[in-house]
């Protein structure tokens, strides 16, 4: 049975952290839900920080509509970073709960460039855990160790620099949903 994966998008995500791991994980087999934080079909469009526009596949709203808004339906998700996608992402109480009740439910949570700062910080869950984010950001983060490595895994949390570490990002996810030799397959096809 594949694994399935949400890509959280809110207006001012990072295109190549929201893209690049859609794009990965497919290739690999992962299902992947493009999902926009916004309310209504007007939401399903989201304009990503530089001007690109993405159509999600849903909603959070159609989602918890359909049931499928729980921890208990997802194997992970996944949090683009990008400013003002971040903070939009971290204000919103929808995604504080559904990332909060992955992690407590021990399911991938994965979080790029200002994410691990904006986002899983503030909800506790880099307390005493190693982790890496955009430069600069980790001063915000107490305790935490903040590693500066492309990718660091710690537990069911995977964290990253930024877009030019997204092929990485994605293939350590892809590795922690399926085997490395699948992960090592993705990265060979793409010349990571």
């Amino acid at each position: 049975m594949s694994k399935k994966v949400l890509v959280l998008l809110a207006e001012g995500f990072e295109e190549v952290e929201a893209i690049t791991p859609i794009d990965y994980l497919r290739r690999a087999g992962i299902e992947v839900k493009v999902v926009s934080i916004a309310s209504g079909d007007a939401g399903l469009q989201v304009q990503g920080a530089h001007g690109l526009w993405i159509l999600a596949d849903s909603t959070l709203e159609a989602l918890a509509n359909a049931g499928q808004g729980s921890a208990a339906f997802w194997d992970g998700v996944l949090l683009p970073g990008g400013m003002p996608g971040a903070s939009h992402l971290a204000a919103s109480e929808t995604v504080i709960t559904l990332v909060k009740d992955m992690a407590a439910a021990g399911k991938l949570v994965a979080a790029i460039c200002a994410s691990p700062a904006v986002v899983l910080f503030p909800l506790g869950l880099l307390q005493d855990r190693r982790f890496t984010c955009f430069p600069g950001m980790e001063t915000t983060v107490s305790g935490a160790q903040w590693v500066e490595e492309k990718v660091v895994r710690d537990g069911n949390i995977i964290t990253s620099r930024g877009a030019g570490t997204a092929g990485v990002w994605a293939t350590a996810i892809i590795a922690y949903l399926t085997d490395p030799d699948t992960a090592q397959k993705i990265a060979s096809a793409v010349l990571l």
